[in-house]
């Protein structure tokens, strides 16, 4: 099981375009032959997790996406899990967590990603509204109650409807979402996450004894401040060559993150 313990680093594996995605090139066997790659450099490099997203393909669905992602995620994960010996999450873009928990359960994950689980936000796809009543009950309906939820707080590429604030909102996701994490992050993907937004939601999760992780914008030169004030960070942009979440992870890049924690 991932440890969140202060210094947690779990690492991306930015899948491309699947099957039925517009970038999608024809070719499956090249998105697994990716996929361990990354999976494969960032366990060297010594990160304690991966999380497995479909990151290529965008436009997102901005809920339930069709059976053949799961499918393709099912087959991604399951390759990924066979080749690494550290944790392995499951995150389907852009809001399916019914899709993720199925997946990580079927696949041996040990987390999810939820990035609206509680409360609704306006988003590119639309209105996403947050579905805790039915994750927590699949996961208990399926016997997967192994898979801890990480949900997002101050959701990327998104605005919150209502008035309520990141307290309130935090508050909720904990008591009223039963979350095992909670996640914060910048604005948009690879932006930096904001410190005192950050050190608000740690405060309040740790008074429940809840770990808060960095979801966006860690790097070489701010994983060590910011790690004085969460328990770890989920870290995609700056491990790719070129810091391009769309391409490759660069083993130099995992080992300087590695060791500036």
């Amino acid at each position: 099981m991932v440890r969140i313990d202060g210094s947690t680093i779990i690492g991306m594996v930015h899948l491309k375009p699947l099957a039925g995605a517009p970038g999608f090139d024809g070719d499956r066997e090249a998105i697994i032959d990716r996929a361990l790659s990354d999976a494969r450099t960032l366990a060297e490099g010594g990160v304690d997790a991966v999380l497995v997203e479909n990151f290529g393909d965008a436009p997102f669905y901005p809920d339930n996406v069709p059976h053949h992602v799961v499918a393709e995620m099912t087959r991604v994960g399951t390759a990924i899990q066979n080749a690494i010996d550290i944790p392995v999450g499951i995150n389907v873009l852009r809001n399916d967590a019914t899709a993720a928990l199925s997946v990580a359960a079927a696949t041996g994950g040990e987390f999810i990603r939820v990035n609206v689980h509680t409360g609704a936000k306006v988003t590119d796809q639309g209105r996403i509204d947050g579905r805790a009543h039915e994750t927590l009950r699949l996961r208990e309906h399926i016997d997967a109650t192994q898979v801890r939820v990480f949900a997002d707080v101050g959701v990327k590429h998104a605005s919150t409807l209502g008035t309520e604030s990141i307290d309130d909102e935090t508050r909720d996701l904990i008591e009223r979402g039963n979350v095992d994490a909670v996640i914060v992050s910048g604005a948009a993907t690879g932006e930096s996450t904001d410190a005192g937004e950050l050190r608000t939601v740690t405060e309040i999760a740790h008074q429940a004894s809840i770990p808060v992780l960095v979801g966006s914008g860690a790097t070489p030169d701010t994983i060590s401040e910011l790690l004085t004030i969460a328990d770890g960070a989920i870290v995609g942009s700056a491990l790719k060559v070129d810091g391009n979440p769309s391409k490759s992870v660069d083993g130099d890049r995992v080992e300087q993150i590695v060791s500036a924690r």
